[in-house]
């Protein structure tokens, strides 16, 4: 079973977000706490997408069908990073 996550936020938005983030990092305008506490929440939308990243790479693996049967087996998304 997949765990939805708590964001309700795509996918995108959620990229967008951190990248927003992240330029705020980067100026060094922002003080510490302030900082600390963009970084906190940039780590969490970076675990999300992280999570989001995996599962559709699982549900793309699943559906990749194989055979003349139709069967549908579970593949590597890149063969060539075995």
């Amino acid at each position: 079973m997949t765990r939805k996550p708590a964001s309700t936020e795509s996918f995108e938005a959620s990229l967008a977000t951190l990248e927003t983030i992240l330029r705020e990092l980067e100026t060094g305008e922002k003080g510490l706490e302030d900082s600390l506490a963009l970084f906190e929440k940039g780590v969490g939308l970076a675990r999300t997408l992280t999570t989001q990243l995996e599962e559709a790479k699982h549900k793309v693996e699943v559906l990749v069908k194989e055979g003349k049967a139709g069967a549908i087996t579970k593949k590597p998304l890149d063969e060539t990073a075995e």
